[in-house]
């Protein structure tokens, strides 16, 4: 994560500059900071994500959105743009504005090379703060791992973790379930090189 400047921002100048810009910044307590662009496999898995929750949810009481719409975290004053999210009931926009919520109950986050350090601790630490916030899924890109956090209790999460394409992510917090084969669909993994053999790609069509 690379800050561009080192002026402070205000809330509604980084607002205003986003409108404007051609590509997505983070706002962060005053410092405006460039999202990365997203990889073939980072849409992918989002992409396949977003789609099979839209589909499951669309006669339940639950809306999906994806990284288009904007989340705002009042207690670390962060804008930001999460891969999906999950609503329970109706969105609470913030400022009454329909580009910016505030009431998330699941989050999911496709893992980079340069943020995944940030979504694992500073952003988790950050969403945390949200009082609807119950449920986070850090999806690599790379191989087949998710990490699944769930909330049991006050300041309590717990931990699993899912790393075999025949296995199923069911979520805590919300009736949903989706096959690692779905989720990593069409994603084609880096070449791994194994001593003594040639290179290979891994992957799941």
């Amino acid at each position: 994560m690379q800050i561009t400047q080192q002026r402070y921002y205000t809330p509604e100048e980084y607002l205003e500059l986003e409108e404007a810009a051609d590509y997505k910044s983070e706002y962060i307590d005053g410092q405006i900071i460039p999202m990365a662009g997203g990889s073939v496999n980072h849409n992918r898995i989002a992409g396949n994500f977003y789609a099979v929750l839209n589909f499951a949810f669309r006669q339940q009481e639950y809306e999906v959105f994806n990284s288009d719409m904007r989340l705002w975290i009042h207690q670390k004053r962060i804008y930001t743009y999460p891969d999906v999210t999950v609503i329970a009931g109706e969105p609470e926009f913030f400022n009454n504005r329909t580009d910016i919520i505030t009431n998330p109950q699941v989050i999911v986050e496709v893992l980079s090379k340069s943020t995944k350090n940030y979504d694992h601790e500073d952003k988790f630490q950050a969403y945390r703060t949200i009082s609807t916030f119950q449920e986070y899924l850090l999806i690599d890109q790379t191989r087949i791992h998710i990490d699944q956090f769930s909330k049991i209790g006050k300041k309590q999460w717990t931990l699993r973790e899912y790393d075999e394409e025949d296995e199923a992510i069911a979520l805590v917090t919300v009736p949903f379930e989706i096959s690692l084969q779905d989720l990593y669909n069409k994603v084609k993994f880096e070449p791994v090189e194994l001593e003594g053999e040639s290179p290979d790609v891994e992957g799941l069509e």
